[in-house]
């Protein structure tokens, strides 16, 4: 773990810091640099003391120690791992060198390159817009990452500049020049877009105001590089990292609060979870950590004042991915603290995100593969080895269940989930009906690529089908108002929109996850407890064992014993939250 430093709030960044120096590295999936600075930093994983999460194996044996403390080239490569699917769908290899960068939007994919262009494709059919490529920057870009409302792009380049781009017509809207003319390795927009963060090799951190195209704040770090950042859901702090192990926490006044040693042969990448925590039954050790956390907020804070907590991912050159939990308090400033570490590559970890719901963390490494970590238990769901060279970067989409990983193989490769298994209760069938109502023609659109129904695009657009017209087609409509003549078909896309209606009802009645079977993801009837102390739906375990697989769903630990024996206590106490849910919709 290293040393930890505490820091006050309004404290000089370089003052505090003193001679801590950064070594140059990539960031979150922008790797320049990589091929000098991955020399001689290829280990085994620590695995460490303390508490200890289930560990894992996937299905081609690679290890997963979860250590806890307090052109379009279309594919068909399919990866199976306990009965769930990634796809790869798509290989786009327009880019004539090693890929940086990749970023979603709701209806676009952007990647960056050492070629010095940014490209964009439509999520329709992953064809390359139209001004596509950006070109502009004189060097390579390192990374580039859309605002939240998806209407600007920013890339930034080892020629010192952050550009700012439409992405409705590739006009490019503003050239920010970093002070001293360093190279730029990071950039990221706070979650309102009303500030972009660009951090750059002579340590430099920049502040813009995104509506003025003016520099608001400035900070650095004495000595060194900056390489990756990630801004709180809320963004009322960022986090940035530094190939020395530090990762630091800055609020929104460019002051320093807080600074640790997260990585001890640098970091990688960081990045926040967009969700709220609220499962810590998992992970016995967060829970402790969490219970400290709060008693030392409640001696030091009164009334109405309180503390958010936010989960956060980094990775590292010491082949190791780690979560943190941080705390914003009002009157004491933020804090730190270390959850658990995730191994399994066998090589440094170059990027790191979490999906949307928060639900799964996928990572890419130098040893080339690609892991899709469950981040309620550790467990690795999926490994993915397509890539030839080192992955350099990962990115889930939001909404719809796409993930797209580049390399040093000029290659960004784009997989798809199966939304029954991954999306369940989640992502874009986890949306509020009101959010779905608001979709646009655009997002239906991603939507039914997403559940290929591509062939339907066309006509669901020349007939105006939004968020709110989807969720209220039938099969009449179907059939007489889209003129869908295929029976088959129609069945399809009214299932497809009866799975949506029923995930969104299901959210709507806020049916505690503990009720959920962790196979089917649905609402127990008959729960029975198995030999690895988890509840499951009775036919959907006796499922599980008929197909002779002797290892927890959960853990991936073989199963002592095949004993299932029912949950009475919690059949009960499903059945009383069915009564007072429907007490409750009689009455409204």
């Amino acid at each position: 773990m290293g040393t930890r430093r505490r820091l006050r709030p309004g404290t000089s960044a370089a003052n505090q810091l003193g001679e801590d120096r950064l070594r140059p590295r990539g960031q979150r999936g922008a790797v320049p640099l990589a091929r000098s600075l991955l020399q001689g930093h290829v280990g085994a994983g620590e695995s460490g003391t303390g508490l200890c999460c289930p560990q894992s194996h996937t299905w081609r044996a690679v290890p997963c120690h979860v250590t806890c403390s307090g052109g379009a080239r279309p594919a068909e490569v399919t990866w199976f791992k306990a009965d769930k699917m990634v796809k790869l769908i798509h290989t786009l290899a327009d880019h004539s060198d090693d890929v940086n960068y990749c970023d979603f939007s709701s209806s676009c994919l952007a990647t960056c390159s050492l070629d010095k262009t940014i490209r964009l494709y439509s999520l329709n059919n992953f064809t390359e817009l139209p001004y596509s490529p950006l070109k502009g920057h004189t060097y390579a870009v390192h990374c580039c990452c859309f605002s939240p409302s998806g209407h600007i792009l920013a890339s930034c380049s080892t020629d010192g500049t952050t550009m700012l781009w439409n992405t409705h017509n590739g006009q490019r809207l503003a050239v920010l020049k970093q002070p001293r003319g360093s190279p730029v390795r990071v950039c990221r927009f706070s979650p309102d877009s009303a500030y972009l963060v660009s951090g750059a090799a002579d340590g430099s951190i920049v502040l813009w105001n995104v509506q003025s195209l003016k520099l608001y704040r400035s900070g650095s770090v004495k000595d060194g590089s900056l390489v990756a950042c990630a801004f709180s859901p809320n963004g009322n702090l960022f986090v940035t990292g530094s190939s020395c192990g530090d990762l630091t926490i800055w609020d929104d006044k460019m002051r320093c609060l807080y600074n640790e040693k997260g990585h001890d042969l640098g970091v990688t990448c960081c990045d926040f979870s967009s969700q709220a925590v609220s499962d810590y039954s998992r992970c016995p050790s967060f829970a402790l950590v969490l219970e400290l956390m709060m008693k030392k907020c409640s001696r030091n804070l009164s009334g109405e004042q309180g503390s958010r907590y936010f989960r956060m991912a980094s990775c590292g050159q010491d082949n190791q991915i780690k979560l943190w939990l941080i705390s914003l308090a009002d009157l004491l400033g933020c804090e730190l603290k270390y959850e658990c570490t995730l191994n399994g590559h066998s090589a440094p970890v170059l990027a790191c995100a979490f999906s949307y719901d928060g639900q799964m963390l996928v990572s890419g490494s130098v040893d080339k593969s690609i892991m899709i970590h469950d981040t309620k238990t550790g467990s690795i769901l999926h490994t993915l080895t397509q890539h030839t060279r080192y992955v350099t970067t990962c990115a889930f989409a939001p909404d719809i269940p796409l993930l797209a990983t580049g390399s040093m193989d000029k290659t960004v490769n784009i997989w798809q989930f199966d939304p029954k298994q991954h999306f369940a209760g989640s992502g874009l069938e986890d949306e509020p009906k009101m959010s779905i109502e608001n979709w646009s023609e655009e997002e239906v659109s991603v939507w039914l690529c997403a559940q290929g129904l591509k062939d339907l695009v066309g006509i669901f657009k020349m007939n105006n089908i939004d968020g709110k017209e989807l969720l209220s087609l039938t099969k009449h409509s179907l059939s007489n108002d889209l003129k869908i003549e295929s029976l088959g078909l129609r069945s399809k896309v009214f299932r497809k929109i009866e799975e949506l209606r029923s995930k969104v009802d299901s959210v709507s009645l806020g049916i505690p996850d503990e009720f959920l079977c962790p196979i089917t993801r649905e609402l127990m009837e008959e729960p029975v407890i198995a030999a690895d102390g988890y509840s499951y739906e009775k036919e959907a375990m006796e499922n599980w064992i008929s197909k002779k697989r002797r290892s927890s769903p959960m853990t991936n630990l073989p199963l002592q014993s095949l004993i299932l024996t029912p949950n009475r206590t919690l059949k009960m106490a499903i059945n009383r939250w069915l009564e007072t849910q429907q007490k409750y919709n009689e009455t409204t």
